[in-house]
């Protein structure tokens, strides 16, 4: 982390106001220290595990469900590991993603497909592509991290009547699918509520908007739905997050290609 990252973060643990630190910045700065303040607010979780109902809508709008588990482990000087595994229906049953995320060297990401029996390597180059038929990219999946975006200010602004903060997010890693996002951040949470993500040519792509926060463990808040809408293409992806389990004792050892491969 840069001297400029460090002194920010020193001045958010020093707990001076977001309106003291804004002061004679420039928009980039101003940008830089909401998503530091937003990273640390969620900091300190150690894992978590989830159950998740996925319904695909096409153009038409028909809908297809799917059910998988998820399950997250906080790395300290990193960025986390995670384990998805699918449960129904029947065709995708058994099939498990898993993630390391980094700040800028590339995620390392594989897929176990089991009615091949093999695990499949995610190409950085390929993170762009959907995950699973879902309007969800493989590079949704990482963590976010400081280091993966520069950061712009935009502006102050209600959404459903809740005080946010707008920033844009500049991916600094190659091969993103996006040329920035604007993100919606609750002013007193540090919690995203909705971010526009552009595609390589400048255009809206798709949006996501998180609803049903739940607050956990006193701090971590959790939302119930997520939901990205691809302008493009017509199609839907909602997340649906259940069954929220914090500290159940996950390791390393959970998160390994011969875990991806006993999952079930």
């Amino acid at each position: 982390m840069n001297i400029f990252y460090k002194a920010c973060a020193l001045i958010l643990f020093l707990n001076l106001s977001v309106a003291d630190v804004f002061a004679n910045k420039t928009a980039e700065q101003k940008g830089l220290e909401i998503a530091i303040e937003m990273e640390k607010r969620d900091r300190g979780w150690g894992d978590v595990s989830s159950s998740i109902s996925m319904y695909l809508k096409n153009r038409k709008g028909a809908v297809s469900e799917r059910s998988l588990e998820i399950k997250t482990l906080e790395i300290e000087g990193d960025g986390d590991k995670s384990l998805s595994v699918f449960h129904e229906p029947r065709d995708v049953k058994g099939t498990a993603f898993l993630s390391f995320s980094h700040a800028l060297k590339p995620d390392q990401q594989w897929l176990f497909l089991p009615a091949l029996k093999r695990v499949k390597r995610i190409s950085s180059s390929n993170k762009s592509g959907p995950f699973l038929g879902s309007e969800i990219a493989f590079e949704d999946m990482a963590s976010f991290e400081i280091e993966k975006f520069k950061y712009e200010f935009l502006r102050e602004e209600e959404l459903d009547g809740e005080p946010c903060y707008v920033v844009k997010f500049y991916p600094q890693y190659k091969h993103s699918g996006y040329t920035h996002q604007e993100a919606w951040i609750h002013k007193n949470e540090y919690r995203p509520e909705k971010t526009d993500f552009y595609d390589r040519k400048g255009d809206l792509l798709k949006t996501l908007r998180f609803s049903g926060y739940q607050k956990y463990l006193d701090k971590f808040w959790r939302a119930d739905s997520f939901e990205v809408v691809n302008h493009q293409t017509g199609k839907s992806t909602q997340l649906l997050w259940k069954n929220y389990v914090f500290n159940s004792g996950l390791s390393e050892k959970d998160f390994t290609q011969n875990a991806l491969k006993r999952a079930r």
